[in-house]
């Protein structure tokens, strides 16, 4: 059996997980980005069928890693979003939820498909000398120890390092073998996930349409083309999915806003259960968790990836910090802050996507008459619409550096 050394071991080689690696390796570390899947798996177009609605301040974070780069030329803006509510069968409500212009930085946030933003990630990952990116491992064991954590492939080999960061999912393995358990509900309901083409242009404008069964979510992609996220009670999930392309579509047109003319389905459909899942700690010993492995919230506000990018930002700022004062980056002291900053926020995202879900899956009259009046109300009073989506775009609190704004040529602000 051997062991290599590494500053950090990153169990978990998805978004989260590989933006972590790119900015710790930045940072002068030694990386090892450990992933169950082989490279060619990982590297695949058609590996997730997903598109991700990026906030401004990830597109910040992934700017300064030098992955935004390489994607930007195949992103969508996101130049309006319009929310709107109504029961199954019904018209939207004309009392909608819109927002455009309100952010002086830019866009609201900007769309990219999976098959373009993780290949890109992995790109900029394999020209970094500072990552050992170890695909195909699945890992057996890790153990924390005085002055290094160890980790134990499946191959017997072992590695160690004073910090392992758990990156690995809502079923995280790694906050498992550390005893760190998980709290959290199953909400019914299946995210339907597929790629539509339509005969006329979005406009970059976002649509979400809360249903009684739950939110379906119509995100522009490049092209006239958009991303589909359909939430439905599981069985009639199950019975959607079953169903031959052109029944699916005639079922899924209806829900769609007349402004797209005629739509067809390009690629596969996918199924995500959907499920609200919070590690009860975000740290332990010389371990740090990230991404879905620290907290699985509802797609609804598409904070998800946001939420986990937010993470990776957080931890590397205070492990930068750590290294310059010659601490031990696996220590209580210097975890403990992770866990301070990123606490609030993470439970704060998690009760209102699970709130905002809980009183829209619903059509009970009052409870629909209030919500709509709500959303008129924040389109209507210019300074709360202007806080809310600055929110949703990340620009709101304390922000770590890789998300503010994007520091001179060939420099990174606090590195």
């Amino acid at each position: 059996m051997t062991e290599a050394r590494h500053d950090v071991l990153i169990c978990g080689g998805g978004l989260a997980g590989g933006s972590l690696a790119l900015a710790l390796a930045r940072d002068g570390l030694r990386v090892a980005l450990i992933d169950a899947l082989p490279h060619a798996r990982r590297t695949d177009p058609a590996f997730d069928g997903r598109a991700w609605a990026l906030a401004h301040a990830s597109v910040r974070l992934l700017a300064a890693l030098g992955v935004w780069a390489r994607v930007q030329g195949r992103s969508q803006p996101i130049l309006g979003v319009r929310a709107t509510d109504g029961g199954a069968g019904a018209p939207p409500s004309p009392l909608a939820l819109v927002f455009g212009d309100e952010l002086e930085e830019g866009p609201l946030g900007t769309m990219v498909e999976d098959g373009v933003l993780r290949p890109a990630l992995l790109a900029a990952i394999a020209a970094e000398p500072r990552i050992a990116d170890i695909a195909g491992a699945r890992v057996t064991a890790q153990a924390a120890g005085p002055a290094a954590a160890t980790v134990t492939l499946a191959s017997g080999e072992r590695l160690a390092a004073p910090l392992v960061v758990g990156a690995d999912g809502r079923d995280s393995g790694t906050a498992a073998r550390a005893g760190i358990s998980r709290r959290g509900a199953r909400y019914g309901q299946t995210a339907i996930t597929c790629t539509i083409t339509h005969e006329f242009p979005h406009g970059g404008i976002a649509h979400q349409r809360f249903l009684p069964a739950g939110p379906l979510a119509v995100l522009p992609l490049p092209g006239h083309r958009s991303a589909i996220v359909w939430s439905e009670a599981d069985t009639a999930a199950a019975a959607l999915l079953a169903l031959p392309d052109a029944a699916f579509l005639a079922a899924l047109a209806p829900r769609l806003p007349a402004t797209l003319g005629r739509i067809g389905l390009e690629g596969r459909r996918a199924a995500h259960p959907l499920v609200l899942s919070l590690a009860e700690a975000m740290i332990g010993p010389r371990l740090a968790l990230v991404g879905d492995a620290a907290h699985a919230v509802h797609p609804v506000a598409g904070q998800g990836l946001n939420l986990g990018l937010r993470d990776v930002a957080a931890l590397a700022d205070v492990l930068a910090a750590a290294r310059r004062r010659g601490e031990d980056p696996g220590s209580p002291g210097v975890l403990s802050r992770y866990a301070r900053w990123r606490g609030f926020d993470t439970v704060a995202m998690a009760a209102a996507t699970d709130l905002f879900v809980r009183a829209f899956s619903n059509d009970l009259p009052g409870l629909a008459g209030l919500r709509r009046l709500g959303m008129a109300a924040v389109t209507a009073i210019g300074p709360l619409r202007r806080a809310v989506a600055r929110e949703a775009a990340g620009l709101a609190g304390d922000l770590p550096s890789l998300m503010r704004e994007p520091p001179p040529e060939g420099g990174r602000e606090g590195g």
